[in-house]
């Protein structure tokens, strides 16, 4: 069988059972999260929002700088760094499961965690309040089926084939944004995740998307046991489509008036976006920067464009 960079890069990033075991104490629950190429402006509506109702332990990957290591300093939070890189490595939303199931190693005492996007996610109150007792993923958008969605069908095509993906797409769309649970049933799904991404296209197993498809796959196909969540629970992925409403005390309701603890994409509208940065985000005077693509990641691309078109070589 032939090898590939992403094969070679797992080999280094799987932490098997045992290996990389931390000892000590700490709080139950943790809020997992990957953050690189943000600045703390970026930040500060997560940071915030979170702090202001959960008092465990917040880990985030960032890049060292000035600005986030004293907004962190300020609210707790722990900073992580991406894992060790030899060369060449994987988007950084595939890599972060290799660092979700390291930080978990490392963290024995940790009993529930939360895996979570960072730039567009809010909180509104403490997402632990209800405990999981399995696994719980969440779906994207209610009605809605995988054959629906074009981005997870253009991805579940690139990693396993038409064929493999025309088996789940009249199940749910998965958001693989937000995962909650057990820290032994989130390290199976990172696991999973990665895993799959191997095969059999692991020549394209490590770009941007793949993650998606790959928690679909892993949960449609029973390899890992899972709640399959409703919109609206504890995490509102709220979308293009969603009609959200910003209530009077600055909080965003459910379509049917609930109030999720977790609110995802809320910057699709920018009423919201708005409100959230008035109320949680940075000062009027600080410019937001987004991140730009550096030539190596332009180049990847392209690499990865054309590898997805081609037969791989086994």
């Amino acid at each position: 069988m032939s090898s590939s960079r992403y094969l070679y890069w797992l080999s280094a990033a799987l932490v098997p059972p045992g290996e990389g075991v931390g000892t000590g104490t700490g709080h139950p629950h943790a809020v997992f999260g990957y953050a690189t190429g943000y600045v703390a402006a970026d930040l500060m509506p997560f940071v915030r929002s979170l702090r202001a109702c959960f008092d465990g332990e917040i880990v985030l990957a960032v890049d060292d700088r000035p600005d986030i290591r004293a907004l962190f300093e300020e609210y707790g939070v722990t900073a992580a760094s991406a894992l060790p890189q030899n060369g060449w490595a994987p988007h950084p939303v595939m890599e972060r499961f290799a660092a979700y199931d390291v930080w978990l190693a490392a963290r024995p005492w940790v009993k529930q965690v939360l895996l979570t996007d960072v730039r567009d996610v809010i909180f509104q109150s403490d997402p632990f309040a209800d405990p999981a007792t399995r696994l719980e993923v969440f779906i994207e958008s209610e009605g809605a089926t995988l054959k629906d969605h074009r981005f997870d069908q253009k991805y579940l095509k690139a990693l396993v084939g038409p064929e493999v993906a025309a088996r789940i797409d009249e199940r749910p769309c998965l958001c693989v944004g937000t995962v909650f649970g057990p820290a032994a049933a989130v390290s199976r799904l990172c696991k999973a995740i990665l895993l799959l991404a191997a095969i059999p296209r692991s020549e394209i197993g490590g770009i941007f998307g793949a993650d998606q498809a790959a928690c679909n796959l892993a949960v449609h196909l029973g390899l890992v046991e899972a709640d399959v969540r409703a919109n609206y629970g504890r995490v509102a992925t709220i979308g293009d489509r969603a009609k959200p409403t910003l209530r009077d005390d600055g909080l965003i309701s459910n379509p049917d008036g609930s109030l999720s603890p977790v609110v995802h994409q809320y910057d699709r509208h920018k009423a919201l976006a708005d409100a959230v940065r008035q109320r949680w985000g940075a000062p009027a005077d600080v410019v937001v920067k987004g991140r730009t693509k550096s030539l190596g990641e332009r180049i990847q691309r392209l690499s990865v464009s054309f590898a997805r078109r081609m037969p791989e070589l086994r």
